[in-house]
């Protein structure tokens, strides 16, 4: 039987798995610069026979492997980036390894059931957006489904994906001595303060899905010294793109604010592509729920309507160009929430470890699932 096929070819893999999730969890790189993460998964895949491409899209961390010649295409993507300062504190470490036991499971029957899969390595998920750059580049113009899980501190068939738009705010101005001759300087950092105190204010106003987060990344250079530069980055979320093209148009009334009060210039640099919000495909994510409940996994949350959390992915942009889904896989971590160093620290317990084996068994059987669903089927590859 197919299922128990895949679950054999998984279990056959699952000591390499785990060293694999272990190994990019110790070695943690930013947004594409994960190079020695997606070589990593590279290497694992050509072990289990996967045709590997190497920096695909012009991006030196991006990879298509590949096994299998059915007519139904069905991609499973692996983030492996970090975040500074906190490491794998979203488990991408699971998520790499989780999306490769998966692609090795369903390979096993790929050719009983006609499928290609494939297994796309998408790197700068936190902030640059590998999977667009790979949309923009055609790799997934001849797919009919995507999938990969995400570790959560819950199990959710969904969450609220928010679009949403990273860019840096910097205002120009020129240095004086702060207290000699202060009036001789225009000062960049008061230009910041201003724009961050007139986006607090406008928080009040803002419609719900409404989100913005800023950093200050450079604000002067001496206390002594008026600030000629000052640089804050800013990350803008709204429940569509087209509220975020409306959200956007507000801040930006906040940052001329800056710039007209002090007298600095005023730069507005977009970091990476826009993340859209997500459309969930309601067949994918039925027979995902079946798989993940033969495992023993459960969707309490969800059953009782609970309110979904809300999070921001470029596997959204995905979802609008194929059938997609998203799950959200749940870890133990005691209360820790992702992004913090807790999470980190819980995402190579063994508990963690039996979220890769559940995350590749839920993903191969969805996939085989769906392939052996004749409507779906004929749906998916009329795409």
């Amino acid at each position: 039987m197919s299922l128990d096929a895949a679950r054999r070819a998984i279990d056959d893999a699952a000591r390499g798995l785990l060293e694999l999730s272990h190994f990019i969890h110790a070695h943690p790189e930013l947004g594409y610069e994960e190079h020695v993460s997606a070589e990593a998964v590279c290497a694992a895949a050509e072990v289990a026979g996967f045709r590997v491409e190497r920096a695909i899209a012009g991006l030196p961390t991006a990879f298509r492997a590949t096994k299998g010649t059915g007519d139904l295409r069905i991609v499973f993507c692996a983030e492996y980036d970090a975040l500074p300062d906190v490491g794998h504190a979203c488990g991408h470490n699971i998520i790499a390894a989780s999306s490769l036991g998966a692609a090795i499971g369903l390979a096993a029957v790929a050719d009983e059931i006609g499928v290609t899969v494939i297994l796309l390595g998408t790197p700068s998920e936190e902030g640059g957006g590998g999977k667009i750059d790979l949309i923009n580049a055609g790799y997934f113009d001849d797919v009919h489904a995507a999938m990969m899980v995400h570790p959560w501190p819950n199990e959710r068939l969904e969450a609220t994906c928010l679009a949403v738009d990273h860019f840096d705010v910097t205002y120009e101005g020129k240095e004086a001595h702060a207290s000699a001759a202060p009036w001789e300087g225009v000062n960049a950092l008061d230009a910041l303060t201003i724009a961050q105190v007139a986006v607090g204010l406008l928080r009040q106003q803002l419609r719900p899905g409404d989100q913005v987060h800023s950093i200050v990344v450079e604000g002067g250079s001496a206390a002594n010294i008026i600030a000629r530069r000052a640089v804050g980055r800013f990350m803008a979320r709204s429940l569509s793109a087209e509220g975020l093209a409306q959200l956007r148009r507000r801040l930006a009334g906040c940052f001329e604010a800056g710039a007209r009060a002090t007298g600095a210039s005023l730069a507005i640099t977009e970091i990476g592509s826009a993340f859209s919000h997500m459309r969930s495909d309601a067949d994918l994510l039925a027979h995902y729920r079946r798989a993940a409940e033969a495992l023993g996994r459960s969707f309490d949350l969800d059953d009782q309507g609970a309110p979904r959390p809300t999070i921001s992915t470029d596997m959204a942009n995905v979802s609008l160009v194929v059938p997609s889904i998203h799950p959200l896989l749940a870890i133990p971590t005691h209360g820790a929430v992702n992004h913090q160093p807790e999470f980190t620290a819980a995402c190579v317990t063994p508990e963690a470890d039996q979220a890769v084996l559940d995350g590749a068994l839920a993903l191969a059987h969805c996939a085989v699932l769906v392939a052996t669903d004749a409507p779906l089927r004929e749906r998916l590859l009329k795409k």
